[in-house]
């Protein structure tokens, strides 16, 4: 009995082993790809097939609408012609761009296999440094009042995280846990870059510049800019109002006497007078009815 199982075992193991081998697998050592731009990369194609001793291989790129081929018919074609080349199944791409990132799927076919066709997919990550950042940095504000410097770089892949500095020296992310920041009110976000004081003072004048880092290349900074935070000048604010009320006063004043006495009326009667019709003399009209009698 114990042998009779023993031949069972061995011939399931055997049906499962050929079971396997009937089925085109297809697989790949990198399944994720990362490469600097201008530099190689190697999409990787692992493939094991039944009976087709000479399987069809090609190369896609998945595109938004239709796929597009990179291998196909034993060439490379399109925009890799001439910069891409077989290695096995495998396919290398010189000279990447920020175009060539994308998803790539090797596809393998053996048409004397019960199941034809495998395939995997591939996704290649073109990394490009982070570009000098352009920085927003007012150069005065007024003490209390809310500051925001800005900083971005937008070339960069991966995105970049930032770091604000102040005279040379890297800004906490939490300044209360630094003793050199702690009076400070600012709020800092790495990923946006935003640096924000909610209340400006003026221990927070100074030189200031943004650096941008994503993990490839040197870190980027814009040039130092120097901020200055004066206080509110409340007393030249109120002899400011002073000032501006009496002006306004005195114009009232004025407007009020000369009224007052006839100036703005004297010109609307010398106006009327001359628009009065006036009528001729009654002797001269009488003289004139007078004539005309004698004439007829």
């Amino acid at each position: 009995m114990a042998a009779l199982q023993h031949v069972l075992l061995q011939l399931c193991a055997v049906l499962l082993s050929v079971h396997r081998c009937s089925l085109v697998t297809v697989t790949s050592r990198t399944p994720t790809v990362q490469v600097e731009e201008h530099g190689e990369a190697v999409l990787s194609c692992v493939y094991t097939v039944e009976r087709d001793r000479n399987p069809r291989v090609e190369w896609k790129k998945i595109n938004k609408e239709d796929p597009s081929f990179v291998y196909f018919g034993g060439a490379v074609v399109g925009d890799f012609s001439g910069r891409a080349e077989m290695e096995g199944a495998n396919i290398r791409i010189k000279q990447v761009t920020m175009k060539d990132s994308g998803q790539y799927r090797c596809e393998v076919s053996a048409k004397d296999d019960r199941n034809p066709l495998g395939e995997v997919t591939v996704t290649l990550s073109v990394l490009v440094p982070a570009n000098i950042p352009s920085c927003e940095i007012p150069s005065t504000a007024l003490t209390g009042s809310v500051v925001d410097l800005k900083c971005r770089e937008q070339h960069g892949t991966p995105p970049s995280n930032y770091s604000w500095f102040k005279d040379g020296v890297l800004l906490p992310v939490t300044p209360q846990l630094d003793a050199r920041f702690a009076n400070s009110s600012y709020m800092l976000n790495r990923r946006t870059g935003t640096l924000q004081f909610k209340r400006a003072a003026k221990g927070d004048t100074g030189n200031y510049y943004c650096e941008a880092f994503n993990g490839v290349g040197v870190p980027q900074r814009c040039n130092p800019k120097h901020m200055q935070i004066d206080d509110l000048n409340v007393p030249g604010i109120v002899a400011a109002v002073v000032v501006l009320a009496l002006i306004i006063s005195l114009c009232g004043l004025g407007a009020y006497f000369a009224q007052r006495s006839g100036y703005f009326g004297r010109g609307r009667t010398r106006r009327n007078e001359a628009n009065q019709y006036r009528a001729p003399p009654q002797e001269y009209t009488q003289d004139f009815k007078h004539t005309q009698s004698f004439m007829l």
